[in-house]
C-alpha cells in the first residue's frame, strides 16, 4: 500500500434521513361516503450505519465523501398505508474504526469485528397517521404527525490498527527490516529517519498453525505526543496492540535512556499504554560479541530483553517464540 494510500481519520457531515409525515386521509368509497380515518404511518428514515470489513485497511475510500446523506421517509397514504422507509446508508470500514462527535469528541461506537453492524446515526421515525386519533369523541380527526427529523452534523473516523504486537522505536532502528524477515509484508526500507510514513501489518507465524499480527508503527521521536515529527497522527496506533515490541539499536548511544524516552512517550500520550505486555529487543546485535553483551545488559531496563540481528538471523526465530509465548499467557 503506497503511503499516498494509507488515510486513518476522515471528517465527514452525515445526516440521517427525516422520517415521513403520516396521512390524514378518510376512507372514501362508492357505498361509503363518509367512512373513518385511514390515514397510514410514515416511513421511518433511513439511519447511517457502519459496518466492518476485514478486507478493508484505510479509510480511503471515504477520503473525498466530505457530505453523506441518507434518504428521508415516505409519507403514508390511505388505506393504513405505511410509508416505505429511507434507504440506509451502509459505509464499509476497516477493523479498529473509531466513530466520535467532532464537535464534542464523545466517541460514540467503535467497529472492532468482521461483518459487526452499528447505527451512528438512527433515521427519524415516522410520523403517526389520522387512524391512531380517532376517539369516541373525536370519529374523524383530520390531523396527523409529522416524520421525526434526522440528526446531522460533523463526525470523525478514525482508525486504530488492530494488532497482536506493535513495533515501537525511534525511526530507523530496523522495525521496517524486522518485519519484512518475520512475515511476508514488504515495507519500504532505506538508512534514513522516516523511511515508513505508515503502519505496516505482518502476519507473523512462529510455528505450524500458529500465528499474530506485528504492526511496525512509524518512528518515534522526543516530543512526539505534542505532535513532533510525525506526533499523533501514529501514536493512537500503538492503543489497540495487546503487546508492545521496543526495538533499539546496539549501536544506540544509550539504550535505557533511549528506551525510557520512548515510554515516556507514550505515557504522556495515553498513561493506559503503560499498562500493556513488553519486550524489548536489542536490534543490529550481530556486531556484538559475548563480552559486550554482557556489558550491555548491565544497564538494560527491568524489562525482558532479546538480542536480535534481522539481516543473520540471529534470535528471530527464538523472538517469535516468545512473543508467542507472552501473547497467550492466561
Amino acid at each position: 500500500m503506497s503511503s499516498s494510500n494509507f488515510v486513518d481519520y476522515v471528517r465527514i457531515f452525515f445526516r440521517s434521513g427525516s422520517g415521513g409525515k403520516g396521512s390524514t386521509h378518510l376512507h372514501r368509497e362508492k357505498f361509503v361516503p363518509k367512512g373513518g380515518p385511514d390515514g397510514g404511518d410514515g416511513g421511518r428514515g433511513g439511519h447511517i450505519i457502519l459496518r466492518g470489513s476485514a478486507q478493508r485497511w484505510t479509510l480511503i475510500h471515504l477520503k473525498y465523501h466530505k457530505h453523506i446523506h441518507a434518504d428521508n421517509g415516505e409519507a403514508g397514504s390511505g388505506s393504513l398505508c405505511t410509508g416505505a422507509n429511507g434507504k440506509d446508508v451502509v459505509l464499509e470500514v476497516p477493523l479498529g474504526t473509531v466513530a466520535s462527535d467532532a464537535e464534542t469528541g464523545k466517541v460514540l461506537c467503535e467497529v472492532t469485528h468482521d461483518g459487526e453492524e452499528v447505527i451512528l446515526l438512527l433515521g427519524g421515525r415516522g410520523g403517526l397517521g389520522n387512524a391512531h386519533f380517532k376517539s369516541a369523541t373525536n370519529q374523524t380527526p383530520r390531523y396527523s404527525q409529522p416524520g421525526e427529523e434526522g440528526i446531522e452534523g460533523w463526525y470523525i473516523l478514525e482508525l486504530k490498527l488492530l494488532a497482536d504486537v506493535g513495533l515501537v522505536g525511534f525511526p530507523n532502528a530496523g522495525k521496517s527490516t524486522l518485519l519484512s524477515v518475520v512475515s511476508a509484508a514488504k515495507p519500504k526500507i532505506a538508512n534514513y529517519a522516516f523511511t515508513t510514513l505508515e503502519p505496516n501489518l505482518g502476519i507473523v507465524n512462529p510455528r505450524d498453525d500458529w500465528s499474530f499480527v506485528m504492526a511496525d508503527i512509524p518512528g518515534i521521536i522526543e516530543g512526539a505526543h505534542k505532535g513532533h515529527g510525525l506526533g499523533l497522527r501514529f501514536l493512537r496506533h500503538i492503543e489497540r496492540n495487546s503487546m508492545l515490541l521496543f526495538l533499539i539499536p546496539a549501536d544506540s548511544k544509550g539504550i535505557h535512556q533511549e528506551y525510557n524516552v520512548l515510554v515516556n512517550e507514550l505515557s504522556e500520550y495515553n498513561p493506559e499504554l503503560l499498562d500493556k505486555k513488553r519486550l524489548l529487543a536489542i536490534s543490529k546485535s550481530d556486531m556484538l560479541d559475548d563480552e559486550l553483551m554482557l556489558e550491555i545488559e548491565k544497564d538494560l531496563p527491568p524489562v525482558s530483553h532479546i538480542f536480535i540481528s534481522s539481516i543473520t538471523g540471529m534470535n528471530i526465530q527464538k523472538l517469535k517464540d516468545l512473543l508467542w509465548k507472552e501473547l497467550n499467557k492466561q
